[in-house]
């Protein structure tokens, strides 16, 4: 809640001081400003703050403004100074109608488009706010020039406020791109250094074979009674120990990998869960099930535990897979409850019988079976409970309204 009050703070208050650079054509409080360019601007770039509920104390917000401002600078009474303000909270407030009908926030993508259509919002949003102006008494006379200057304005306004949406898109995605190239630079040295601890694997694994042998080799010796060179027992022990090195080699390879990894990826909540749900929906096509997936994620939050989180939900959405028969939907969500960073994973799936719910996090307990009958791990969950421990959270089994199954999970935001 904090995370989205911001950015309308923000909006308000710039809104207001950018709203006394302005001219005033008509001799009256009617005035072309810059704060309804910043205004439209925050608009379409916070995308996540509600537009009507925006525009509304915009509105009431900047009538308060203007108002305490005439009383500091001028002799006029509250109520006065108050009526001739109020008609620029209905332009911001029509302006948020507008937007919010027309769905704008859907085009960006086609800027010429969305300039046009600012232009004709800003447009009929003063002439909402010249027909309040009328019926409080002002007499602002409608004439070509009035319709021409409202035009004008609404053009360029809209249109600079577009393009500098997109220019600063532009240099967004340019910076985003350069981060994905040093990425990928970044995997391929992984890779190298991958290639070299599967070699360091392969020779492991040689020598393992090789050990087997000889153990076998010197087990047949002892069943038949034969006599035992101490070289062949010395040779067991030299090859184990040489295994033992590799490993230990590959061990800490791998965990400068794993550290390198913890050090430099970092992503936002949101990109998380996009890739799980794009990880199941390929999933889902593999068994050949017509699964809906949703998810929501308003969270203005970023995160170093990528590969934790990650195999956590993405165990509870492959097990919400699993448990769709042909087919269903699976609902992902993240919210912040407090304190705590909420992920509720729901499907349509059979569901888990009420006897079974308190095991379902035991070690080796499962209810998945392959076409043979042979049972799956049942590891899956019993991990991802310790995952979430391990960050002071706890992972619940819950059903929704409609009794669905519904894993829960609960992780303080500090620990991310």
């Amino acid at each position: 809640m904090r995370e989205r009050m911001l950015p309308i703070f923000l909006l308000i208050i710039a809104t207001a001081f950018f709203g006394e650079m302005k001219v005033n054509p008509f001799e009256s409080s009617f005035r072309f400003s810059l704060g309804s360019a910043v205004f439209f601007f925050g608009l379409i770039w916070f995308r996540t703050v509600p537009v009507i509920w925006t525009g509304v104390l915009t509105g009431l917000f900047i009538s308060l403004f203007r108002t305490s401002i005439d009383l500091l600078m001028k002799d006029v009474s509250w109520s006065d100074s108050l009526l001739s303000h109020l008609p620029a909270a209905c332009y911001y407030v029509a302006f948020s109608l507008f937007v919010h009908v027309l769905r704008l926030r859907n085009y960006m993508e086609l800027p010429i488009y969305v300039a046009l259509l600012g232009a004709s919002i800003d447009f009929a949003s003063n002439i909402v706010e010249l027909f309040v102006r009328h019926l409080t008494g002002e007499t602002i006379a409608m004439t070509h020039e009035t319709f021409f200057m409202l035009i004008l304005f609404g053009i360029l306004r809209s249109f600079c406020v577009v393009g500098l949406y997109n220019i600063l898109m532009i240099q967004q995605m340019q910076t985003l791109g350069e981060a994905r190239r040093q990425e990928i630079e970044r995997l391929v040295m992984m890779n190298a250094s991958l290639y070299e601890e599967a070699f360091y694997l392969r020779k492991s694994m040689s020598h393992m074979e090789d050990i087997t042998r000889k153990s076998y080799e010197l087990y047949t010796r002892l069943i038949d009674g034969q006599t035992i060179e101490p070289s062949m027992a010395l040779y067991i022990a030299e090859h184990v120990h040489e295994v033992k090195k590799d490993s230990q080699r590959i061990l800490a390879g791998l965990s400068e990998l794993i550290n390198q990894e913890r050090r430099d990826l970092y992503l936002s909540i949101s990109e998380l869960c996009g890739m799980v749900v794009r990880a199941n929906k390929k999933y889902a096509e593999l068994l050949k099930k017509e699964i809906i997936f949703q998810w929501t994620c308003d969270l203005d939050l970023s995160t170093r535990h990528v590969y934790a989180l990650l195999s956590v939900l993405n165990n509870l959405v492959a097990n919400a897979v699993e448990a769709i028969p042909s087919s269903g939907w699976i609902d992902l969500r993240a919210e912040l409850d407090g304190e705590d960073i909420v992920f509720i994973v729901t499907d349509s799936g059979l569901g888990i019988p009420e006897d079974e719910r308190d095991w379902v996090f035991q070690l080796g307990f499962t209810t998945k079976y392959d076409e043979h009958g042979n049972p799956s791990t049942g590891i899956g969950l019993t991990h991802a409970k310790e995952i979430v421990h391990s960050f002071n959270g706890k992972i619940t089994l819950t059903t929704d309204e409609n009794g669905r199954t519904q894993f829960q999970v609960n992780i303080p935001s500090k620990q991310l």
